[in-house]
């Protein structure tokens, strides 16, 4: 395992074994536009400098790593595999076509879900800082910057590279390259302190993390007390005709029509609709976030029940 940190428009890249990073983050430094986390990195056996082999090094609290092997109390087992490299894999073999296909099988309606979600779950006060998880190509992090004017800062991290870079042209088509910056981490391990974001978020992404309540405790950690955690995923349609119609799509419709325009070894549309049988959904993805220690967590059913935006808040200790 190891840590990339990927600055906006992917100019500089650190690697470096996890057994041997400490990053220290030391404060924003808006004199820099361009990148606006300084990072200190100590104890590094390698270090490697790519694309434009150029950017700003950013970071005020010191962060060991995790090993990948770290058990969750109160996580549930599930069968599908989860793993990190099956995952990162899967999502990389379509990400050519991830825009596209998800537009195309929610009939666009994947917009009003994440519009609703910057409404109901809004910007913190300007110049907080929004984490948005599992960002994949970036739509969710460009929904928030759009909602807030650009008065921002928002950190969008994913595991995926060629989900990232396709997030970077999107970033920069809408002015947003001072604003949002890339981070390429596993959301069980992110490289950002504690208590750092106004708002947390996460799209579509949560179900995909090997440890749901693992994902879950480090968004947490990374959102400040006070601030909230916003999760947007598919449930469940609980009506007994339409639940009938959903499942045969999602189930036998749906795996084959992403396989014939985005073919893939990983049957990443198969994948989708046994991840989404197996994740907890309504009361149970809120008494999850209750045992994790949020507070006044709420849930939102959108489209009969297709999607759910679970929002709880971190409690001011």
């Amino acid at each position: 395992m190891f840590w990339t940190i990927v600055f906006h428009s992917l100019d500089c890249i650190i690697d470096s074994p996890a057994c041997d990073v400490r990053i220290d983050f030391f404060g924003q430094d808006w004199s820099n536009q361009s990148c606006w986390f300084r990072i200190r990195v100590a104890t590094i056996r390698h270090t490697t400098l790519d694309w434009n082999g150029s950017g700003t090094m950013t970071g005020s609290t010191d962060l060991t790593t995790k090993s990948e092997t770290t058990s969750v109390p109160n996580d549930k087992p599930v069968s599908v595999d989860k793993s990190g490299p099956k995952v990162r894999k899967m999502f990389g073999s379509i990400a050519h076509r991830y825009d596209f296909l998800n537009h195309f099988l929610s009939v666009n309606i994947d917009h009003y879900w994440r519009s609703q979600t910057t409404k109901l779950a809004p910007p913190p006060p300007a110049g907080e800082t929004i984490v948005d998880c599992c960002t994949g190509t970036g739509d969710l992090a460009v929904a928030y910057d759009r909602k807030s004017n650009g008065a921002n800062p928002i950190l969008a991290t994913d595991f995926c590279r060629p989900m990232l870079i396709r997030s970077v042209p999107k970033f920069s088509k809408i002015g947003a390259s001072g604003r949002i910056a890339v981070v390429e981490s596993d959301a069980q391990y992110l490289p950002l302190p504690s208590d750092m974001a106004g708002l947390t978020t996460v799209a579509f992404g949560l179900r995909n993390i090997a440890s749901t309540a693992g994902g879950l405790d480090e968004l947490i950690r990374i959102t400040k007390p006070g601030g909230r955690v916003a999760i947007l995923e598919f449930s469940r349609p609980t009506g007994r005709i339409l639940g009938r119609i959903y499942l045969a799509f999602f189930k036998q419709i749906l795996p084959k029509v992403g396989q014939a325009i985005a073919p893939n070894a990983s049957n990443a549309y198969g994948y989708l609709p046994a991840s989404v049988l197996e994740f907890p959904d309504g009361q149970a993805m809120l008494d999850l976030m209750a045992s994790r220690g949020l507070s006044s967590c709420q849930a939102t059913t959108m489209t009969f029940g297709v999607a759910s935006l679970y929002i709880g808040t971190k409690p001011i200790r």
